[in-house]
């Protein structure tokens, strides 16, 4: 088994400029790979995900050039992928499967989709069911409701409403929405509670970014327009926001010992993405936040302790993972409330978290949709599992800031997001 140990740490201070947020980049490629023209995507993410994005583009006959750093000119079909068959590997990489599944089922071609193991026990039946409803042909190459997936050329009726269910996975609706122009716009509706709204809310800015604005009523409905997708010439991926919850969380329990504080660049109070609110839970805990247009800096000075915390975390469900790490060093028990959706990610993150924790020495009560955390009055060593999930990685890389000795097995999964983050992290940090 591969391994990483760090050193038991006090400090953290400095900072670390953002890799390109993989919720926008993944967006972004597909829809410059939809528009008619020419996009350059700037400061988009090297990582896992986004190669598998760009792999299956270039095999769908979509020209993504590479050019100067992050760069990369996508030369866009205006809609027609010309491409009518082909199979595809998207790895773990939700945002190029769930979206590509309804572009695709739209597209009027035989298409394989499949991924890891992983991929295959996270569920897409809601997604399938409503592009079923729209007429379209899919079939299940395994377990019903889970990947792989066989698409058919179909016939799609969109005046009719996609209906889908909101509680399992904002993808779903996502997807539906970017693959809804190509067939004359039409409607999704949600049926229930809307989890993750926030990343939601990027699609719908990144669709208008490339000139199809929706409008929606409450999160019951959202409304479609027919397209076509232009290109908006260049666009500029902003730093990834649950990337940066690692680093400010560093700066506010290094705060505890005299350090701090961390600033992260790329992302700031104009961000777009839901996770920025990280800072909220900060504040909540009672770190000093500052934030400028594009970046937020974060420490604890004053403080032996962060305050508990007893919040609904369901808008920020990838940083909520970080505000569990947060809870080890708190002056009481915390809970987290409304994560069911954490059992569907990369790895049921309700159970590992739950695990990993007590490793360290937290008594940790798991619910259906939430999380109890009593922090130990000293942290443990600890062997961290890491369930080939990027973010367990990366938040129990925090554990080490506790002044104890802390391993990461497999710690080459977070190449899925953020190849470099051990090394920003020993960059800025010391015992």
């Amino acid at each position: 088994m591969d391994y990483l140990d760090l050193p038991p740490m006090r400090q953290a201070a400095g900072t670390v400029r953002l890799p390109g947020s993989k919720s926008i980049s993944n967006r972004v490629l597909l829809l410059a790979a939809l528009a008619s023209g020419e996009t350059v995507v700037r400061e988009l993410l090297e990582s896992e995900d986004t190669a598998h994005m760009l792999q299956a583009l270039r095999t769908l006959g979509v020209a993504c050039m590479p050019l100067q750093g992050n760069d990369v000119r996508v030369s866009g079909t205006g809609g027609r992928l010309a491409v009518k068959e082909a199979e595809l590997f998207l790895g773990n990489a939700g945002t190029a499967f769930r979206p590509l599944t309804a572009v695709l089922a739209f597209s009027g071609g035989r298409f394989r989709l499949s991924g890891v193991a992983r991929m295959h026990e996270r569920p897409i039946g809601d997604l399938v069911d409503a592009l079923r409803g729209l007429g379209a042909k899919i079939d299940y190459l395994g377990k019903d409701g889970y990947p792989p997936l066989q698409i058919h050329p179909a016939s799609i009726r969109a005046e009719r409403p996609a209906i889908v269910r909101g509680d399992v996975s904002s993808q779903f609706v996502s997807a539906l929405l970017m693959a809804l122009p190509l067939v004359g716009g039409g409607t999704v509706q949600i049926e229930g509670d809307l989890v993750s709204r926030p990343y939601v809310d990027i699609t719908l800015n990144m669709m208008e970014r490339f000139g199809v604005r929706a409008s929606r009523e409450g999160w019951a409905a959202v409304r479609v327009p027919a397209g076509p997708y232009r290109s908006p010439g260049e666009i500029c991926v902003e730093g990834d926001a649950s990337s940066a919850s690692y680093f400010l969380a560093a700066g506010a329990i290094s705060g505890l010992h005299g350090g701090g504080p961390v600033r992260v660049q790329g992302v700031g109070r104009a961000s777009i993405q839901g996770d920025v609110r990280f800072t909220e839970v900060l504040e909540r805990m009672g770190a000093t936040v500052r934030l400028d247009e594009h970046w937020i800096e974060a420490g604890a000075r004053g403080r032996t302790r962060l305050r508990a915390l007893d919040a609904d975390l369901n808008a920020i469900p990838d940083a909520a993972m970080t505000a569990a790490m947060l809870a080890l060093f708190a002056d009481g028990p915390s809970r987290l409330r409304n994560i069911a959706n954490w059992r569907v990610k990369e790895t049921d993150r309700l159970a590992a978290m739950a695990r990993e924790l007590r490793k360290l020495g937290a008594s940790v009560e798991e619910g259906p949709d939430f999380l109890a955390i009593q922090p130990p009055s000293r942290l443990r060593p600890a062997a961290i599992d890491t369930y080939d999930d990027h973010r367990m990685a990366m938040c129990f890389s925090l554990a080490a800031l506790g002044g104890v000795a802390i391993r990461i097995n497999e710690p080459g999964c977070v190449r899925k997001t953020f190849p470099q983050y051990f090394e920003e992290l020993a960059r800025i940090t010391r015992a």
